[in-house]
């Protein structure tokens, strides 16, 4: 049963995402401020952590950097009450693997929170099935990703992002596509694609600013050309 760590200083939002988690067969650990967030998540290990962006003492994004450096692979699912969109995706700006704004649906959250889980569980099986493009390899069978001899590190959202479009060479997405067939969302905010394609670009580009193998499709979306399609070995 996976646990979840659910932070927010807010007494009744906890027991009202704690509930919805636990009915759906989820186990759940509790937190209600930063310095708490952390202990707890040393004590109990959590599969995936709720974490409101807004926290007394120790705020959010201090918590999840903390997280991160502790274990880099877990995920982290923002909450926050602010609704600039540049506040919306300071969460996915940071690295994390999903957010949510307040005031939020509970069945939602949780949707979402079970298709982390589902996509960071490790897949049992002998096989492997490896994308390779020039020095970037990427297997959907491990979820690891390297550039040349390196790991990247990608949050479950950017390699699924990656993989879905890596799988696709030279077919032109747009970011509705890209939200309902890589994550499943009917519904949703689109600046959460560009935030991403930003990020893959940061770590599989020679030079963000000038992508040869993510590229933008204007007045459509996205398209993985490729590092060999565009002359590189």
């Amino acid at each position: 049963m996976p646990t979840v760590l659910v932070v927010d200083d807010d007494l009744t939002l906890r027991e009202v995402v704690s509930g919805y988690l636990e009915r759906a067969g989820l186990d759940v650990v509790e937190a209600e401020d930063g310095h708490a967030a952390l202990a707890v998540a040393r004590e109990h290990s959590p599969d995936l952590v709720v974490l409101d962006l807004t926290l007394p003492g120790l705020d959010g994004l201090e918590v999840f950097r903390r997280l991160r450096s502790e274990r880099g692979d877990l995920p982290v699912v923002m909450l926050t009450a602010r609704g600039e969109e540049s506040d919306r995706v300071l969460g996915l700006e940071i690295g994390a693997d999903d957010y949510v704004t307040k005031p939020f649906s509970s069945r939602e959250l949780v949707l979402r929170i079970q298709s982390i889980l589902r996509r960071a569980a490790p897949v049992a099986t002998s096989g492997s099935t490896t994308l390779v493009d020039a020095d970037l390899r990427v297997d959907t069978r491990r979820h690891q990703a390297w550039l040349g001899s390196d790991p990247l590190a990608l949050t479950s959202r950017e390699f699924d992002l990656l993989a879905h479009l890596m799988s696709h060479p030279g077919t032109a997405f747009s970011r509705r596509e890209l939200m309902e067939q890589v994550w499943g969302w009917e519904y949703g905010d689109e600046s959460t694609v560009t935030v991403h394609v930003r990020r893959l670009r940061e770590k599989v580009e020679v030079d963000p600013a000038q992508p040869v193998r993510l590229q933008t499709v204007w007045g459509v979306g996205y398209r993985w050309d490729g590092a060999t399609a565009n002359g590189r070995p």
